[in-house]
């Protein structure tokens, strides 16, 4: 089987830590510094929120885009990803292109005071791609969240269940995605 790799990834995800235009001043959490975004720092963020052209220099191309030297593109970036305000520069992969056809949120009863320990227990899978806490709801007691992904919905029951079975959590249901109407980053600048 041939992989056309362009129908496969995103070419660039970003994830941005507490910027809101209104505090632009970032209190990093890892670091416990301030840093404040200037507007060559949105520029570059502006690029690499995006596709990132392919090419044998794909940064010198994203920074021509905005006026400053590849150097100084590569340095801002590096600063902004030490700096935690970006978390994670990668591609993105489109799963259902790659084969795994079947995803489900699978959202889990946990015992309030287990949230911290299981949730972050969940997180380990490398089949999780999202995992979130939430309030659970009078008719909706379901308080962690988990993403899973697989290339079947047994697959996916099977992955739950080994979940299930490392977290000792049995209370849980499998939301199966039917149709993707909307799948997009967000975009910042």
């Amino acid at each position: 089987m041939v992989l056309d790799i362009g129908k496969l990834i995103g070419y660039s995800e970003l994830l941005l830590i507490g910027y809101t235009d209104q505090v632009p001043a970032i209190e990093n959490q890892n670091k416990k510094q301030n840093y404040m975004i200037d507007d060559k720092d949105r520029k570059v963020i502006s690029v690499i929120q995006g596709d990132i052209p392919l090419g044998p220099r794909p940064f010198r191309d994203a920074a021509q885009k905005v006026g400053m030297s590849e150097e100084e593109f590569i340095r801002r970036i590096r600063r902004l990803k030490e700096q935690g305000i970006i978390r994670r520069f990668g591609a993105t992969l489109r799963h259902q292109e790659a084969g795994f056809s079947s995803n489900a949120m699978v959202a889990w009863k946990v015992p309030e005071e287990k949230i911290e320990e299981l949730g972050e227990k969940m997180a380990e899978f490398r089949e999780v791609t999202h995992c979130y806490h939430r309030t659970p709801q009078p008719q909706w007691p379901y308080n962690i969240y988990t993403m899973i992904h697989g290339t079947s919905k047994q697959q996916c029951h099977k992955i739950a269940e080994k979940i299930a079975q490392a977290t000792g959590i049995r209370e849980y249901v499998l939301l199966f995605s039917e149709k993707e109407f909307k799948k997009t980053s967000m975009e910042y600048f």
